[in-house]
């Protein structure tokens, strides 16, 4: 990777950028724009000497979306692998992953912040609900959102569920329903956490 800024400066391309406006017609004209600042730095003779130009366009809401799935099955998974707890489910509902996405993006540093937002308002709170004894091997958790009070929300829907049914659960193809295992026990994070949103 030679320069990852070649070629741009403050025009409208990289405002629309920051803004998070993001489409076809703009990311070929980031790569068309890329590809000839390079050729107009650098002489045809070190050019040639490069097998392949990538071009690395931004990211745009269905790549940031994808990215928090894959997150968030990294996180299933641990769960469910790990040899020191007892392997339980979540599902994430769709206001909760937006706000996922509100605190780990930003259309100008892209998804590098995702991972620690999903440490901070995910993991964290499971792991002080599994250190209280609230959230036990077996369970289903629905991870929702308390738009009041800007932060997640934590809902038992089942106890004690085999082991097949966690695996079944915890595969990304087959989404756990919601309700079908249905207790309605609202789980409570532990008053030194605080998952509030640090972003206004």
């Amino acid at each position: 990777m030679l320069r990852p800024n070649l070629g741009f400066s403050a025009t409208d391309t990289e405002r629309q950028r920051a803004a998070g406006i993001v489409d076809e017609r703009l990311g070929n004209k980031v790569s068309r724009t890329a590809i000839d600042a390079a050729r107009r730095k650098f002489t045809p003779e070190f050019m040639n000497r490069i097998d392949k130009t990538v071009v690395f366009k931004p990211l745009g809401p269905g790549e940031l979306r994808r990215i928090l799935e894959i997150e968030l099955d990294l996180v299933q998974q641990r769960i469910v692998r790990s040899a020191n707890v007892a392997p339980f489910v979540f599902s994430v509902t769709d206001p909760a992953r937006e706000f996922l996405l509100r605190e780990g993006t930003d259309m100008k540093y892209g998804a590098r912040h995702l991972k620690r937002a999903i440490e901070r308002n995910l993991l964290h709170p499971l792991s002080n609900l599994i250190a209280t004894d609230q959230l036990r091997g077996g369970d289903l958790i629905q991870v929702g959102l308390d738009s009041a009070a800007n932060r997640l929300t934590f809902l038992k829907e089942a106890e004690d569920m085999p082991a097949y049914a966690i695996r079944e659960l915890a595969n990304p193809s087959i989404a756990p329903q919601a309700g079908v295992f249905s207790t309605g026990t609202v789980l409570e994070i532990p008053r030194g956490m605080n998952v509030r949103s640090s972003r206004r």
